[in-house]
């Protein structure tokens, strides 16, 4: 029988290989985060009638080169292009992610993880963030804000530890304002003033609200007495006497003024502090300090308020404690870290999203569902993983990777792939053909 029968045999499969790949890649033009392949072939054993020789100096014949007949060609390779980015498609979802890097997601079913590049993620029933198949995204968890590098594990957002917001005691209270020394309220009648009063809100490390009322007195022109008369938790009346209120301001502690431009006098102290500690209250640990530093008295306006917290150099609130949060929204930063925001103001990172690299991307297998798995070529998962932004990678939030798919080359692989088809079938016939006149010879 003639080799050219099989070596036609050979290339009708090869490109029905080639051909099987490009419609797979042609299917999933649309599949979100899919990389597509691409086949090479290579020609496969050679049938060596007549071994090559040298020259001969001594007959003086020449060299001759050897004889091969080839047998086909076959699939040297189906590569993967892991490494090139696919377009972005805009949902405005908050859970959909795309890397922008060569990093990949890491996954997990059943405790074995996989990798993708597909970043349609969504939240189940139990709080956990999983892919369109229930896979669930691993990442690192954190421990008061801060994110613990170690084993990867699922990320569950819902979680009781990350629902809620731990409530913190207040320590310092802004009281900001003006005064006016002409203010009528400052006038003594029956040997007392009514002056002006202000309440000042706190929370203790229960989470419990309490609201102090401050009594402003008038000394002098431009100096007040300050002075504690009334102190409520969540509302209702604590019922401390005028010993115990007392005791809450020292009796020294004033607000001056000078005379020239109404600001703070330079040499009165511009914080008062609110003694609560001396309730014996051991969810009040600490005492309030009250910044009194932004007060004037100019005009002819009285307006006093009070707000928790005071304002830093870098122009941070602190030191304003909060209730118990419970948690209103999350959302995701590009380094992945998640990002829960609480009814109480307070906002912390519940966790990490971790990313895995590999030293041969190209090497990995995919094993359908928009996954692939580690393989020998490819070099092994750590299990740790690492922070996207370490090689240069960020996520883009509510955006997906779409498919890497070139139509245009798909196509025009497949007018090259259908005429190498047909080139071999042709072989096949011809060959037949020739078999054919040499039965003929015996008619």
């Amino acid at each position: 029988m003639m080799r050219s029968l099989y070596s036609g045999v050979a290339g009708l499969r090869t490109h029905q290989t080639k051909m099987d790949v490009i419609g797979n890649n042609i299917a999933n033009v649309n599949t979100v985060g899919y990389k597509s392949q691409t086949v090479t072939f290579s020609d496969v054993l050679y049938q060596t009638t007549q071994n090559a020789s040298g020259a001969n100096e001594e007959t003086g014949a020449g060299g001759t080169n050897a004889k091969q007949i080839g047998l086909g060609s076959t699939v040297s390779a189906i590569n993967t292009k892991v490494s090139e980015t696919g377009g972005y498609q805009s949902t405005n979802n908050p859970f959909d992610l795309m890397i922008n890097g060569d990093q990949f997601f890491v996954v997990s079913n059943n405790g074995t993880n996989f990798f993708t590049k597909a970043g349609n993620f969504s939240v189940d029933s139990n709080g956990t963030l999983v892919t369109s198949q229930g896979y669930a995204v691993m990442g690192w968890a954190a421990e008061d804000g801060i994110i613990k590098t170690d084993k990867v594990q699922k990320i569950n957002i819902y979680d009781d530890a990350a629902k809620y917001a731990a409530p913190k005691h207040t320590t310092d209270v802004t009281l900001s304002g003006n005064i006016n020394k002409e203010d009528e309220n400052f006038t003594v009648i029956n040997g007392e003033q009514n002056g002006r009063k202000v309440n000042i809100s706190f929370y203790d490390d229960l989470g419990y609200k309490y609201q102090a009322t401050i009594k402003i007195s008038q000394t002098s022109d431009y100096e007040y007495a300050v002075a504690a008369v009334g102190l409520t938790c969540n509302g209702k009346d604590m019922g401390l006497d005028a010993t115990a209120l007392a005791g809450l301001i020292d009796t020294s502690a004033a607000i001056k003024f000078d005379a020239a431009d109404g600001t703070l006098d330079d040499t009165a102290d511009d914080k008062i502090t609110l003694a609560v500690s001396s309730l014996g209250i051991d969810a009040l640990p600490d005492d309030v300090t009250i910044d009194i530093s932004n007060m004037q008295c100019r005009g002819t306006d009285t307006s006093l308020d009070s707000k928790r917290g005071v304002v830093d150099a870098a122009n941070n609130v602190t030191g304003a404690g909060s209730a118990v949060g419970t948690m209103t929204e999350v959302g995701i930063q590009k380094d992945g870290k998640i990002v829960a925001t609480y009814d109480n103001g307070d906002q912390k990172v519940i966790y990490q999203i971790a990313v895995a690299s590999f030293v041969n991307p190209a090497g990995l297998e995919k094993v359908g569902d928009n996954l692939f798995q580690a393989t020998l070529n490819s070099g092994e998962f750590d299990g740790i993983g690492e922070d996207i932004t370490s090689g240069g990678g960020y996520f883009a939030t509510g955006v997906l990777e779409m498919s890497n798919v070139d139509l245009a080359a798909e196509f025009t692989d497949m007018i090259t792939t259908q005429r190498g088809y047909q080139a071999n079938s042709r072989i096949i016939t011809v060959s037949d053909s020739m078999l054919e006149e040499l039965i003929n010879l015996k008619r």
